[in-house]
């Protein structure tokens, strides 16, 4: 059995000793192909290839389609827009994610992000405090809970939606729930987004319901820059001098943005949510540990594709 570990940005030497100890442990082989320069290079590998893990990499239907033998793919990591679902789906591959192994990553790293902006980007000009202030969570998953706890740890006040939990499970989760979007962004200070990127919220945070939010408030953004329109986005900060938006993803006008807004605006050269060393080991290790139990116990816990 052979399992394919393609990164292009590599695990951290400590992941990837893990990730071999698990695979070989298990009597499997493990591939490497790390910083490669094209699809054509992945395509190349996975040719033989039952088993794969990737982190931001794209699986492609043309990458499905060049590896016969392969049975499961694991996004090290808890987005899954780099996999074509419907390719892996069509040759019978199990795709899976690792959710959870990021989360306190990401959720500190917006929380930081809220601060930054509250303190003007750390600027000698005069910021503002987050105790006190109101934060709403829109999805209130893994991250969203933790974000969640550590700001009301700050002294703020969290709302959350989540379209697949009731409001007795926001609730137990430590906040308090809202019925819909707008009551969520015209009633908090801060909303942090951790919606995945679908058809469906693709372009669904926009103008409408960035204006609604209140004077001086702050749009966190550590999901997909895909769920932000940036048109509206561009028009609202325009209209609303007193708004600001900080992502750890950077929109396609972020040039603009930073031209005609300054400090009011703010993204990280890349994504970085999951960006340190233990969210780098988890992921890797996890994905590897999925990939053995499903050989030997056909456990398909985290599949995402299920029929």
């Amino acid at each position: 059995m052979k399992v394919l570990l393609a990164t292009q940005k590599p695990f951290a030497a400590a992941a990837v000793a893990g990730i071999r100890e698990i695979v070989e442990q298990a009597g499997y082989e493990l591939a490497l192909l790390e910083k490669y320069a094209d699809e054509a290079a992945l395509v190349a590998a996975v040719a033989d290839a039952d088993a794969l893990i990737v982190r931001s990499d794209k699986v492609s239907a043309a990458v499905v389609a060049a590896a016969p033998v392969l049975k499961i793919v694991v996004r090290a990591g808890a987005g899954f827009d780099n996999l074509d679902l419907e390719a892996l789906t069509a040759h019978n591959v199990v795709a899976m994610n690792t959710p959870g192994q990021n989360s306190n990553a990401v959720a500190e790293l917006a929380v930081a992000m809220m601060i930054f902006m509250a303190r003007t980007q750390f600027t000698p000009a005069t910021g503002t405090e987050i105790q006190g202030k109101t934060l709403g969570i829109q999805a209130f998953g893994n991250v969203g809970r933790l974000v969640g706890k550590k700001a009301e740890a700050l002294g703020m006040k969290v709302k959350a939606i989540d379209p697949f939990l009731s409001a007795e499970q926001i609730a137990a989760g430590g906040a308090e729930p809202v019925s819909d979007l707008e009551t969520l962004y015209s009633s908090c200070d801060y909303v942090s987004v951790h919606i995945p990127a679908t058809p469906q919220t693709v372009g669904s945070i926009g103008y409408d319901l960035i204006t609604k939010m209140p004077k001086g408030a702050t749009l966190v953004n550590t999901a997909r820059k895909e769920v932000i329109d940036e048109a509206g986005l561009e028009k609202a900060l325009e209209e609303r001098t007193d708004l600001k938006y900080v992502a750890d993803v950077a929109p396609d006008n972020m040039e603009t943005l930073k031209q005609r807004f300054g400090t009011r605006v703010f993204a990280t050269p890349k994504k970085m949510g999951a960006q340190t060393a233990e969210a780098n080991v988890n992921a890797g290790l996890a994905a590897a540990r999925q990939i053995v139990d499903f050989f030997t116990t056909g456990n398909t816990r985290f599949q995402l594709n299920k029929k």
